[in-house]
């Protein structure tokens, strides 16, 4: 047996934080704590939510490639939802140069240094296909808490984006996903079902990782709804109703993650399918000096 370790880790763009929650400035090397943060987690695949590219507020480090280099990885995407510079209280200020998806990995480290933001997946193991999408932004925004202010801030929806790898595991071919989606009640449910969606076509068993900011049985739900996975070959419908029966869509790991310096709600989720239970280790969701979600962190025996 090989024991697979799966992560995903809402990074706030690296931000250190003090104990109590409070953000915290960067050392010298703004890189650093990140770097620390991934190598501590070990693990060989690694979804990464709200990761910044060339933002002066993280010290304009390429944090992708600072964490596939932390933990190792053989081969990563960073999907970048959106081009442009944080505005305080007003969302982004987006480069219209750049309005779209664009996606940078290993061989793109002095390519394209605009500023950018968005979803990263990074892995030890071979990649097979890489695929990646984009989400617009709900058309308003909620009142939120904000780390290093008090009571709630108006935010707008910002852009999202998803990226799925084939990997080529111990066991044979499986999808990993990697997702951040919006906090816009709704909203946030309908881009689940689009990824459920847009992942059919692609080898189970799938694991769906990241912030989808949706809490309890929700996302489980959305995914294990009805036509949850459709093929366009009669003998991987079958194959696959198969495994849907013996094995439906399951959360394999159930544990506070939000915020980091008392966690009381769940908003990181692994969900599998094709995955079986028994082959489920342990489960953490561990305190880093980064940001203002804890990782989440299951080990799988294949």
């Amino acid at each position: 047996m090989t024991t697979l370790r799966i992560a995903t880790y809402n990074l706030l763009h690296g931000q250190p934080l003090a104990p109590d929650g409070s953000p915290a400035p960067f050392p010298a090397e703004p890189g650093a704590p990140l770097a620390d943060a991934v190598a501590s987690l070990d693990a060989d695949v690694l979804a990464l939510q709200e990761v910044d590219r060339y933002q002066e507020r993280s010290g304009r480090t390429d944090q992708a490639a600072v964490a596939a280099k932390a933990m190792g990885a053989a081969d990563w995407r960073f999907a970048a939802a959106l081009h442009g510079t944080p505005a305080p209280g007003a969302g982004w200020l987006a480069d219209p140069a750049r309005p779209g998806l664009a996606v940078y990995g290993p061989g793109d480290l002095a390519d394209d240094s605009r500023p950018s933001y968005g979803t990263a997946l990074l892995t030890r193991l071979p990649v097979l296909h890489w695929r990646a999408r984009r989400f617009a932004p709900a058309p308003f925004g909620l009142p939120l808490r904000v780390a290093g202010r008090r009571g709630l801030t108006p935010v707008p929806d910002e852009p999202r984006a998803a990226l799925a790898a084939v990997l080529a595991g111990p066991g044979g071919e499986f999808t990993v996903v990697a997702a951040h989606l919006s906090f816009v009640p709704g909203w946030n449910v309908g881009q689940l079902a689009a990824i459920r969606r847009w992942i059919a076509d692609l080898p189970q068993p799938y694991l769906v990782l990241g912030d989808f900011n949706l809490i309890g049985a929700v996302p489980r739900t959305v995914l294990g709804s009805a036509h949850a996975i459709q093929r366009t070959a009669r003998r991987e419908r079958v194959r696959t109703a198969r495994r849907t029966r013996l094995q439906g869509w399951y959360d394999l790991a159930r544990t506070p993650t939000y915020p980091s310096h008392r966690p009381t709600v769940q908003f990181d989720h692994i969900l599998g399918i094709g995955v079986p239970r028994s082959t489920v280790g342990s489960v953490a969701a561990p305190r880093t000096p980064v940001s203002d979600h804890r990782p989440l962190v299951v080990d799988i025996e294949v």
